[in-house]
């Protein structure tokens, strides 16, 4: 019996055929180049001590396993590439959307007005939410009075403490309220619309383009409009 049909019987029992596949790199090692290796190897063994049955079915397991493990990576891979597409498509669609995410500044756009919501953990009195410019500058102080627990919307249409109005711009926002007998600052979320997105790398992951206030973490959004 020649090689060859010896070959093609073990590739039989072991349920594996030849197929013309497309080519490879010269420095992979697919499961056909292995079996040739084990055959050869059978053939020049040492007859006095030969391969034990076990060694040779481990070392066909654990190939199998490094095939399979190749083969898991490959299609995570594939995956991960198709989440990236999808996340890539709803990004696009939440550009010039409007989204509420726990920011500090706020922009007040040309005859528009800078809006939020105060989250309020419990009832509280003397509700306020101050407005300051980039100088630190006391701008304009919303009085809310006394409000129950819950979100509390605020809205600043650029009129000013002293009657005028305050050029478009980036304005720090800040809420405090009487909880008890202390003065208690606030968390608040602003509203910003979505100039553009960025498909971060890595652990980055995506990033909403605020206008005039930069990028934030599309996990950090709190609401979508």
């Amino acid at each position: 019996m020649s090689v060859d049909s010896i070959e093609s019987d073990i590739y039989a029992s072991l349920g594996l055929t030849r197929q013309d596949g497309p080519e490879r790199s010269s420095n992979e090692l697919a499961q056909e180049d292995f079996l040739k290796l084990m055959v050869t190897q059978l053939k020049h063994q040492d007859p006095f001590k030969p391969m034990e049955n076990g060694d040779f079915l481990a070392q066909i397991a654990q190939f199998s396993s490094v095939s399979g493990i190749d083969q898991l990576n490959k299609s995570f891979s594939t995956l991960s590439q198709s989440m990236t597409s999808n996340q890539a498509l709803q990004a696009g669609a939440l550009v010039d959307r409007e989204v509420l995410a726990p920011l500090e500044f706020g922009l007040l756009p040309q005859d528009g007005s800078l809006s939020g919501i105060v989250d309020l953990p419990s009832s509280a009195g003397n509700l306020v939410v101050s407005i300051t410019d980039s100088a630190g500058a006391l701008v304009r102080e919303i009085n809310l009075g006394t409000q129950a627990a819950g979100q509390i919307a605020f809205s600043w249409d650029g009129s000013t403490d002293s009657g005028d109005y305050a050029p478009p711009g980036v304005y720090q926002v800040r809420a405090q309220a009487a909880v008890g007998d202390e003065n208690e600052a606030l968390n608040t979320l602003i509203a910003a619309r979505v100039d553009s997105v960025t498909l971060g790398s890595g652990t980055q992951g995506l990033r909403l383009n605020l206008e005039g206030l930069g990028p934030i973490a599309f996990s950090d959004v709190a609401q979508i409009h």
